[in-house]
């Protein structure tokens, strides 16, 4: 990556932009700010953070899990669109980073991600003009598109060709599930794709690729049969288009799934014994598990939950949180936490309340409370007569589901030791 680019960021300076950075900060620059180490109890509320050892611990608990399976790591960034995370997950042996969008492509080679995989379709010429000008500025750079289309093929190699791109892209065929999202919906549509690219001279076959993750919504026998079905035909597909002589322009086949919850039955199923007259690399493509979470990702990972004070690598640990200072306790039970929908993510559960702390700096743990809805601004906390709260106390509550979390933040704190030790930018 972008070293000098990344190193920019620490310029940025406070002011009103940045919710949860309060007016004592303003002027500072970011490196200023991070230099200082500031207590966490002197930034404003609500506030999003982000756990140190947590982090550290995720990043490299799946560094380990992906060489013990022999499997390659390609995150999808647009969890977080944390260039710093970026850097990150690269330096912990991630072999590229995954893009949904153009507009992430071009986000992630502002800081200089050489390897992108772009899983989804990539059919307007002046995106293509675009990536034909990154080609012809970078030879590190690399693109991987999907494509489930012969009518997608044709636009990108029309476009490519007029923007004269200097060399081919590599594609990826597109695999889906009926009734899913994008993606060819048999063997026989996948391979009329794959021989629509073997005679571009802009685009490349390199594999094929898919998401299990839309296809079930738990772990119930139902819901695995149908992803591990999927990753079956997907592997089936790989092996039929080898079988068809299509790869021999490449050197290696790339089959790459996994989001966060199935990577488990994607290394079952994607890996071992190919036969296949090239190797295969196995590429995942997880995202949240790098900050994990304390509702959606805790009930469907394939790996245990740790505890925050365990040194065992058993399982990822949430690392995220959202801090909501106690405003209103209008009637018996109910207290209002000044954050809302525009601060924490609603789609796959309310937030977790699990720690109290007040004004003279104790802490107490919360077992006795939920939160009940969100306004847009407040937040309803239905809590027990075993707890105790007074206007002003802090109420830190685990998220759940990442990656609609970070897109309602441009600066998040990491915190260690109750201190502010960093501080992520990120580009939604």
């Amino acid at each position: 990556m972008d070293e000098s680019a990344l190193r920019a960021l620490a310029d940025e300076r406070i002011d009103w932009r940045y919710k949860g950075f309060p007016a004592r900060f303003d002027g500072l620059t970011v490196g200023r700010l991070i230099e200082a180490r500031p207590p966490l109890a002197e930034f404003g509320t609500p506030l999003l953070v982000l756990e140190a050892g947590a982090l550290d611990h995720n990043l490299s608990l799946m560094a380990q899990y992906c060489a013990a399976h022999g499997v390659d790591l390609a995150p999808h960034g647009k969890t977080t669109m944390a260039p710093q995370l970026f850097a990150r997950q690269l330096d912990s042996g991630a072999w590229a980073i995954t893009a949904a969008t153009i507009a992430h492509v071009r986000a992630y080679r502002a800081f200089g991600v050489d390897t992108i995989v772009l899983a989804n379709q990539l059919v307007d010429a002046d995106s293509l003009g675009w990536v034909a000008g990154e080609l012809r500025r970078s030879a590190r750079f690399r693109l991987l598109c999907f494509a489930d289309s012969v009518a997608g093929v044709e636009r990108m190699q029309a476009a490519l060709a007029a923007a004269d791109a200097p060399r081919p892209i590599d594609v990826v065929i597109d695999i889906g599930a009926s009734g899913g999202r994008t993606g060819c919906r048999d063997a026989e549509t996948a391979e009329t794709v794959a021989r629509a690219i073997r005679p571009s001279d802009r685009l490349r076959l390199a594999g094929v690729g898919g998401f299990e993750g839309a296809l079930a919504a738990d772990r119930s026998a139902q819901g695995l049969a149908r992803v591990r079905g999927y990753l079956r035909t997907l592997r089936d597909i790989a092996t039929r288009l080898d079988t068809a002589g299509l790869f021999d322009q490449v050197d290696e086949i790339i089959v790459t799934a996994g989001g966060s919850a199935y990577f488990d039955d994607v290394v079952e199923i994607l890996t071992g014994d190919w036969r296949t007259s090239l190797p295969v690399r196995t590429l995942l493509r997880s995202g949240a598990y790098i900050t994990h979470d304390d509702g959606h990702y805790r009930r469907l990972t394939p790996l245990p939950q740790s505890e925050p004070s365990s040194h065992a690598a058993g399982g990822f640990r949430a690392a995220l949180s959202i801090r909501g200072r106690v405003l209103s306790m209008p009637e018996p039970g109910l207290a209002l936490l000044d954050f809302g929908k525009r601060d924490a993510p609603i789609d796959l559960g309310m937030p977790e309340p699990h720690t109290v702390h007040r004004p003279d700096g104790t802490t107490d743990q919360l077992t006795d409370c939920s939160v009940k809805a969100l306004a847009d601004q407040h937040a309803f906390l239905a809590y027990g007569d075993g707890t105790r709260l007074s206007i002003g106390d802090v109420v830190a509550c685990g998220i759940s589901h990442p990656c609609t979390a970070f897109d309602k933040w441009q600066l998040i704190a990491i915190v260690e030791g109750g201190h502010v030790v960093d501080v992520i930018r990120t580009f939604f």
